[in-house]
């Protein structure tokens, strides 16, 4: 779509999700749809994801370009066209140069708009059929990575963050394995804690899943070949699916009222926390 006066396009920065193009959001397809240029990550966004615009948009890939050289992009299209999509990997706010690309467009006086998308932690999850929650195991989960080239920040090193023996979903730290294994025994992980890696989730033929334990994980990967683009699961919950017995969630109990559904069975419960939504 061109720009028909003077002020410029909007920028719209749109979650590609993780890999597969039918997990992108309606409303990213839809900006993909009126876009008159599009700069896609193509290192790690399917160039299949540009599949819906139009036949006369622009689309170019930035994988060899500096930070520089892409916020000039964004910029110069802007103000040729009313639609600009810069298409990234996952979610735009997770792991992305979100705000390092948006402060030169803010100094140009170009507007923004993000669409969020589904992150390779979800789809990872998804693929291997696992929850990242489970009743009284944990309710909390953390993005995080270890340290390589970026820096951790003091109280973010994996040890610290793992001695709470929830949900991790590790990011970028593929190739930094015997650093994960390091910070999770420092933590007190034992080595048969279970770990689930997922290469390119939900990548049409090219995903590929590794089950395995703290002691037994890098050796498998090594063996699969996994160097890139891959999620590091490390959760109490995993595995949950052959589980003998689960707690239930308290939501669907017939023994709890909460303001869609009176209980059907009578609780031992005490009645103030029943009509409590869980």
């Amino acid at each position: 779509m061109t720009v028909v006066s003077n002020a410029p396009g909007t920028v719209w920065f749109v979650g590609a999700g993780p890999g597969d193009p039918d997990l992108i959001t309606v409303k990213g397809r839809d900006a993909i749809a009126r876009a008159g240029a599009i700069l896609f990550a193509g290192s790690l966004v399917s160039e299949a994801a540009t599949r819906w615009a139009p036949e006369d948009c622009v689309i170019a890939d930035s994988k060899d370009m500096t930070l520089e050289q892409m916020t000039a992009w964004l910029i110069d299209q802007a103000s040729r066209h009313a639609v600009v999509v810069r298409l990234q990997t996952g979610d735009p706010g997770l792991y992305g140069a979100l705000i390092e690309l948006v402060q030169p467009l803010d100094a140009a006086g170009v507007p923004v708009t993000v669409v969020p998308g589904v992150s390779s932690a979800m789809a990872s999850a998804a693929a291997a059929v696992e929850s990242l929650t489970l009743p009284e195991v944990t309710q909390s989960v953390i993005f995080t990575r270890v340290e390589g080239r970026t820096p951790m920040p003091p109280g973010e090193s994996l040890a610290e963050l793992a001695r709470h023996r929830c949900t991790l979903c590790i990011f970028l730290s593929i190739t930094l394995l015997h650093k994960v294994e390091a910070g999770l025994r420092e933590a007190g992980w034992p080595g048969d804690a279970p770990l689930v890696v997922v290469h390119k989730a939900s990548w049409p033929g090219q995903e590929i899943i590794v089950r395995g334990t703290l002691d037994t994980l890098k050796a498998q990967c090594r063996a699969a070949g996994i160097v890139s683009q891959a999620m590091i699961l490390a959760s109490p919950t995993l595995g949950a699916r052959h589980w003998d017995s689960l707690i239930k969630s308290k939501l669907y109990d017939a023994r709890f009222t909460h303001r869609f559904r009176k209980a059907s069975v009578n609780s031992d419960q005490d009645p103030g926390l029943e009509k409590d939504t869980p």
